[in-house]
């Protein structure tokens, strides 16, 4: 197969960092800015990381998708919140065979979008990986980084093969995983600390050191697991959510994007992240009420609900 082709569409901590190691490791990635185009620009994307800091002095960078070409493969990182926009921002980046990868948060995003552009193969990034990006042009990767890519409409089996191998050739830790089981798994993790950092306004690090939290973190974990398990994804139990209380004890402390969404004063991504998990989990008669009251104070706390 011929080198594939990037583009990122949301140019921020995921995207961003995804984006900027394909483009050190050869690959042609071109990057839709919007906030810091002039200033990447000028200065280039700059990636400060736990495995290694970098600098890309020139990029690909657009502030219009029009001026942009057509690629193989479209890596979307826009908050969910976003989601309306790509029914105008992918058409102008796709042909017949792009495969289009939601590198997003939640459950229910695949289907939406291939609603909107049927028979456009489709995929799931799950990245594990704390990053921020807080200032123009700047990544800052705080720990971990791999990602499971979960094949959803994708019949081209060589180019989704060849995704995951030029991620790995990059220096990613990258894996196919099972879709369902894929956008499931991240919700265990999801789920609880995006919303409880923002309703008890801590890290992560504070809210495993208090035993009421960290039981109740345990809790709506599980509550998690058990709709997956109603749902059919029957490789998910209690040492999962075990291990990812480990993981989390040995992370730094740290703010997931939903939280940095309330402190800046951005719409927070409840839709796919607890309101369609929810009603999924509800249509097969699974009942998750403490991510059910998670989601109303939220709801309470989110500036376009208020």
């Amino acid at each position: 197969m011929k080198d594939l082709t990037y583009a990122v569409v949301g140019t921020g901590a995921i995207g961003g960092y995804y984006g900027a190691k394909l483009t050190r490791a050869g690959h042609e990635v071109h990057f839709l800015l919007h906030r810091d185009y002039d200033f990447v620009r000028a200065n280039g994307l700059r990636v400060t990381s736990c495995d290694g800091d970098f600098l890309l002095p020139l990029v690909n960078a657009y502030d219009d998708v029009h001026t942009m070409p057509k690629v193989d493969v479209v890596l979307v990182g826009l908050k969910s919140t976003n989601e309306h926009l790509l029914r105008s921002l992918l058409p102008p980046l796709l042909h017949p065979g792009t495969l289009v990868v939601l590198i997003q948060n939640g459950i229910g995003l695949e289907t939406d979008v291939q609603e909107w552009f049927p028979g456009q193969p489709l995929a799931a990034g799950l990245a594990f990986i704390c990053s921020a990006k807080t200032e123009p042009g700047h990544i800052r990767h705080q720990c971990y980084g791999s990602i499971n890519f979960g094949n959803f409409s994708c019949q081209d089996d060589a180019l989704f093969e060849a995704v995951v191998d030029d991620f790995c050739q990059a220096g990613i830790t990258a894996r196919a995983v099972d879709y369902a089981e894929a956008r499931w798994r991240k919700a265990v993790w999801n789920m609880p600390f995006n919303g409880m950092t923002v309703a008890m306004h801590a890290q992560t690090d504070v809210l495993l050191a208090h035993p009421a939290t960290r039981q109740l973190i345990y809790e709506q974990m599980m509550e998690v697991i058990g709709a997956a398990n109603a749902l059919g994804i029957n490789t998910l139990d209690e040492r999962f959510a075990q291990k990812m209380m480990q993981m989390t004890d040995e992370m730094v402390p740290y703010s997931p994007s939903m939280r940095l969404d309330y402190d800046f004063h951005r719409p927070m991504e409840i839709d796919y992240l607890y309101t369609r998990p929810i009603a999924e989990a509800r249509a097969v008669g699974f009942e998750m009420p403490r991510l059910e009251m998670l989601e109303r104070q939220l709801r309470f706390l989110n500036a376009d609900d208020k």
